[in-house]
């Protein structure tokens, strides 16, 4: 070749330095089962180690063997998962020869435009022990494994192609050996790789077991955490499996994504199915159930089938993130300008993550003297905090001698609290105020509100009605109709007034908590029945069963042209109005709410008539979404039922006064007279406007609205005018994070002077990592090169005439070619040679 020997060693030495040098950890090193070993070792670990193989179903086979050992106490405790790093250009040949990637570069489960799949990475590793002994041990039990199903597809198409019947066959044998019924779970998690063979194949099976003997349609979540991480192949049902589990611990139904329009050939309508894209609160009755699948190449099936833990959280149990409250106060407001300045130096200092979670903890139950300044606001992250934080300082600069500030960012400044004495006053939404979804983020994270819901979901399918959480958060629709159709359910007199009950109760067992307390009480409409509950006067149980039945009893008869009426607000001249209404007999005043502002019932072409007249002299005009005209004559079908209803159930002396809407002074305290009034409520308008006045007479000075929206606020704020007071909502807007809102009401309320505490204890704090206690590990494979052998390859080539060490022994160096491009040119043109090696070494 013209190259010696000796040369040609060197040479390979050089490319030797760009690949792992052989050590001890080289030949194990490329055995799997060493995987396991590893970990054993590491920990010490005495039970069985090994790696289990069933292509995609890996992880889950390996959960199958991890269960008999515990079963069968062979071990007390196992480790066992999925691992996958082999995104290699082999694994892309080979998928994209089947072929099973997605064109679009997306994956998409069970949607029409699904095409194919998407491969990932991933490790994924879960701790089982046996229940008995996870409960004794104090451990954080995130989901209970109930049983597992396995089957083989046996002899078919070919070894790729999936078969639904031994699919079916997996999920029969897991539901089977829990002893449960497919009907008690309410999420799959599917293997859902998006490809044109597996999703139909997956969906069939899953049909076929499922809607047997179940007749209610599209009442389980499907999805498949493939749309988010791609198909991670081995380690996908590790993915699958602790996704499932976090679902069943936090109670929320985690969304696939990037589906847009459900396949039409699967006919999902007309399954136990839908394919959920949003995150929701996973509202239930009975224990959540889930099950989760995983298939492998040469037909292996396994079905796992989970089941929660616990009802409901009690403890602090989740970790993301939610906006952190930050309150500072000093004597004077130039003090609190220097606490600020100083504060905002600790955020940019070294340790400024310490900084950060001392304020964030030290503002959860700080008490506040009443003559102190005082500033607020919300902050997600460090960065916002300092944003925020320098806000403020500018803004205190500008207004040294200002009374209160809000900022449009969510800064509250009150050079002192608000008047000591006053009193505070809880508002009780009506209906009208119900809208899709509301609250739905609270209801993600915050147990009280989800425990409401079951509360009352319990009590409507005992009577044989649906769920209200299935109105109130229905399942995602893909066409508009359908949308339309779920605004109209709630809608529906029998649907709004629990929805709005059910809110309200929850908001007020929330705040409940942080150490809310009023003074008085009183409601809307329907929000007379929550407040006579939040007086003491109604239990919990005595008020979800008469929130369902003035529900039923106000609902239209099933009368063909039965006209229930409709209602319309109108503002304007109160005066002028009074003279519109007398000409029209059939219509009545229903509601007096504000100084500007009437609510009018009557039935519907009256009503549209008056409404023309009133929008011909300027009066601006609302109908009201609700079925009924509430406190007219019009709803008198309604009075028998719910006087009915309101003999079977317990009243009580309220613990805080309750103002009446018929009267507009507080309810007297002997419980007949209560329960009399209160039958009459629905026929009698509401002097909504004479209440507040009486509330403010009385003293009451903090005006907070619990329920959808921030109606009753402004109606108090249109009748206090500029009289001194706060009105506060805490679900102010529909559009907004709920959570958000409410966590700025509550913040707002603390800076105005109310002694509230930290409002969300369910928020874990991460655990510290400890120090110098970190596992260095040196990745391992043939094309990483790491930056110190790199330098060294870099500085071994840059001449062409160094070897392995030359760097740090130059004296050793021989030179090997003055001009080592033309080298390989030596064999065919001698002519053009230049010395190779001087000495010939």
């Amino acid at each position: 070749s013209g190259i010696g020997d000796e040369e040609t060693q060197k040479i390979i030495e050089k490319i030797k330095l760009g690949y792992v040098r052989w050590n001890e950890n080289s030949f194990p090193g490329m055995l799997g089962n060493v995987i396991a070993g590893r970990i054993a070792n590491r920990l010490d670990l005495g039970g069985i180690n090994c790696v289990v193989d069933a292509a995609c179903a890996g992880s889950l086979a390996a959960l199958q063997m991890t269960l008999s050992e515990l079963t069968e106490y062979r071990s007390d405790m196992m480790i066992t998962g999925g691992v996958d790093t082999d995104n290699s250009i082999f694994m892309y040949m080979s998928f994209s020869k089947t072929p099973a990637f997605s064109k679009q570069q997306n994956v998409k489960p069970f949607d029409v435009d699904s095409d194919g799949m998407m491969i990932g990475e991933g490790i994924g590793m879960l701790v089982l022990k046996r229940l008995a002994d996870a409960k004794r041990d104090g451990d954080r039990i995130y989901a209970v494994i109930k049983s597992m199903g396995t089957s083989s597809d046996g002899k078919y198409k070919s070894i790729y192609a999936p078969r639904a019947s031994g699919q079916s066959l997996a999920l029969e044998r897991a539901y089977d050996s829990a002893g449960l019924s497919p009907a008690s779970v309410g999420l799959i998690e599917a293997h859902g790789t998006g490809t044109m063979a597996g999703d139909p194949t997956e969906f069939a099976a899953l049909k076929t077991t499922f809607s047997e003997n179940n007749l209610t349609k599209q009442h389980i979540a499907l999805g498949s955490v493939k749309s988010q991480i791609g198909h991670t192949k081995s380690a996908a049902g590790a993915a699958s499996l602790i996704k499932t589990a976090l679902a069943l611990h936090h109670k929320i139904l985690p969304p696939t994504i990037n589906v847009t329009q459900p396949n039409p050939k699967f006919e999902i309508e007309d399954s136990p199915f839908y394919l959920n894209t949003k995150t929701r609160p996973w509202l239930c009755v009975e224990p959540r159930r889930a099950g989760v699948s995983a298939f492998g190449f040469g037909g292996t099936n396994y079905h796992v089938v989970l089941e929660e833990c616990q009802s409901e959280q009690t403890e602090d149990y989740r970790l993301h993130n939610s906006s952190a409250s930050i309150l500072l106060f000093a004597d004077q407001p130039s003090q609190l300008l220097e606490r600020c300045s100083t504060t905002l130096l600790q955020l940019q200092s070294d340790t400024q993550a310490q900084h950060f979670a001392q304020l964030i903890e030290s503002s959860q139950s700080l008490a506040i003297p009443i003559d102190a300044a005082r500033v607020g606001f919300l902050a997600k992250s460090l960065d916002e905090a300092r944003d925020l934080l320098q806000i403020t300082i500018e803004s205190l600069k500008k207004q040294p001698t200002s009374e209160f500030f809000e900022h449009p960012k969510g800064i509250y400044y009150r050079k002192s609290g608000m008047d000591a004495k006053g009193k505070v006053v809880v508002l009780f939404s009506g209906q009208g105020s119900q809208y899709l979804n509301m609250g739905r983020k609270l209801a993600l994270n915050f147990p009280p509100l989800r425990q409401a819901y079951t509360e009352m979901d319990k009590v409507l399918l005992k009577q044989g009605l649906p769920p209200i959480s299935d109105i109130v958060f229905p399942s995602p629709v893909f066409d508009k109709a359908q949308k339309v159709a779920q605004v109209a359910a709630l809608q529906e007199t029998e649907n709004a007034q629990p929805a709005i009950g059910t809110f309200s109760f929850g908001l007020y067992k929330i705040l409940q908590q942080a150490g809310f307390q009023a003074d008085f009480v009183a409601g809307h409409s329907f929000g007379e029945l929550t407040a006579l509950w939040a007086g003491g006067v109604l239990n919990d149980e005595d008020y979800f069963f008469l929130v369902q039945s003035r529900g039923q009893a106000m609902a239209s008869p099933a009368v063909s042209n039965f006209d229930a009426g409709a209602m319309l607000a109108v503002i304007g001249d109160i005066t002028v109005l009074q003279n519109i209404v007398e000409k029209f007999p059939t219509i009545t005043i229903a509601n007096w709410n504000s100084n500007i502002q009437v609510v009018l019932g009557g039935p519907t072409p009256d009503l549209e008539q008056i409404k023309q007249v009133f929008e011909k002299q300027n009066f601006s005009t609302v109908l009201l979404p609700v079925s009924a005209a509430f406190h007219t004559p019009l709803v008198k079908h309604a009075h028998k039922p719910f006087a009915e209803a309101l003999n079977t159930v317990t009243f009580n002396r309220p613990k805080i006064p309750v103002y009446s809407n018929i009267t507009g002074a507080p309810y007297p305290d002997e419980p007949g007279e209560i329960r009399k009034m209160l039958a009459s409520h629905i026929l009698k308008p509401v002097s909504f406007k004479q209440k507040i006045e009486n509330l403010y007479a009385a003293g009451g000075y903090f005006f907070i609205e619990f329920g959808p929206r921030n109606i009753l606020t402004a109606l108090v704020t249109n009748i206090l005018e500029d009289k001194y007071h706060l009105a506060v909502a805490l679900n102010q807007n529909r559009k907004q994070d709920s959570e958000r809102q409410l966590h700025k009401a509550v913040l707002k309320l603390r800076v105005a002077g109310l002694p509230l505490r930290n409002l969300d204890p369910y928020q874990r704090k991460e655990d510290e990592t400890p120090k110098n206690q970190g596992l260095t590990v040196r990745l391992n494979g043939a094309n990483y090169v790491s930056e110190k052998t790199r330098a060294a390859f870099e500085n071994a080539l840059q001449d062409g005439d160094h070897v392995y060490n030359a760097h740090k022994h130059p004296e050793k160096s021989k030179t090997i070619a003055k001009d080592g491009d033309q080298v390989s040119n030596v064999p065919e043109h001698p002519e053009k040679s230049k010395t190779i090696a001087k000495d010939g070494d």
